[in-house]
């Protein structure tokens, strides 16, 4: 894998720190359960406790994950539209 390769990985988590400012940005990739390689990139928050930000976030309890406020719902859809914006911006801004 060429360093090259990580670029939209890289784009998507500068997109959302640049966005939503969290105090850093977890990268994963992975490819042990899925047939293929993925990526999951996870901004953290001063919010979050000193314990869990010192965690990989998937260790959050099933709670977290299954909590209405958390899941994907028309709340999030302004600041997915941000989180778009910044990306096509730095596409361009790094495609010169």
């Amino acid at each position: 894998m060429e360093p090259e390769d990580l670029t939209d990985m890289r784009l998507l988590g500068e997109a959302i720190a640049l966005v939503t400012q969290p105090v850093r940005m977890n990268y994963s990739i992975l490819g042990n359960t899925d047939n293929y390689l993925h990526a999951h990139v996870y901004p953290r928050y001063a919010w979050e406790t000193s314990d869990r930000l010192r965690k990989p976030a998937w260790l959050y309890p099933d709670e977290f994950w299954q909590n209405p406020e958390y899941l994907l719902n028309e709340s999030h859809i302004e600041l997915a539209e941000k989180i778009q914006a910044k990306l096509e911006e730095l596409r361009r801004l790094y495609s010169r």
